[in-house]
């Protein structure tokens, strides 16, 4: 049985789509997962992830099980299930097909997990990023996108490749360190862990 994961983003190209897979497999690969690698679908935007999801879920084979992967877009209630903040935010109900464990959150947003690496942000962006730009937020998952977007911003201000959606986020994942991101994140430590085969 192999994993199908449907990721929100991955840009509006073919040249994007590539990169963004790329990115994926190279994070997912450092995390240990080079052995039960799953098939990375490209969601496009939020609405379309979901539908590809759930299509996928409404015609399913033997072989495969199909998961989600989107961002919080906001903070996750303690309460809250990952389907449960899903339906509050975005009004999505959980399909009949999906369990507890094929829908998985980016809190609040993947960039969120860039902020876990300060080495590899240095590395990437040269000598001109700012680390201190970049506080050192004790709960990661609490600190806004909005936010977050700001101090990569201000961060990388100046730097010749300053961050952007798209070929510089894929190069981001692929040279992030997955342990650092899921000791700070604990939904990408529930991803990870489901992803593992033990």
């Amino acid at each position: 049985m192999s994993e199908v994961l449907y990721i929100e983003g991955g840009g509006d190209n073919r040249r994007l789509g590539a990169e963004f897979r790329q990115g994926w497999k190279a994070f997912l690969t450092n995390a240990g997962l080079s052995g039960r690698m799953p098939k990375v679908v490209r969601g496009g935007s939020r609405e379309e992830t979901f539908h590809r999801f759930s299509v996928a879920l409404a015609d399913p084979t033997d072989d495969t099980v199909p998961l989600l992967l989107v961002d919080s877009e906001g903070p996750v209630a303690a309460v809250h299930s990952v389907w449960q903040h899903l339906r509050t935010r975005d009004g999505w109900n959980r399909p009949a097909a999906a369990g507890d464990d094929q829908a998985f959150l980016m809190v609040q947003v993947m960039e969120t997990w860039f902020l876990t690496d300060r080495n590899a942000l240095q590395t990437y962006f040269g000598e001109r990023f700012k680390a201190n730009a970049i506080r050192q937020w004790p709960r990661l998952e609490e600190v806004s996108a909005k936010t977050v977007f700001e101090a990569l911003e201000k961060a990388t201000d100046g730097c010749a490749k300053p961050y952007a959606k798209g070929k510089v986020a894929s190069d981001l994942l692929a040279r992030i360190d997955p342990g650092l991101v899921q000791r700070a994140c604990p939904h990408a430590k529930r991803l990870l862990d489901r992803l593992r085969p033990f």
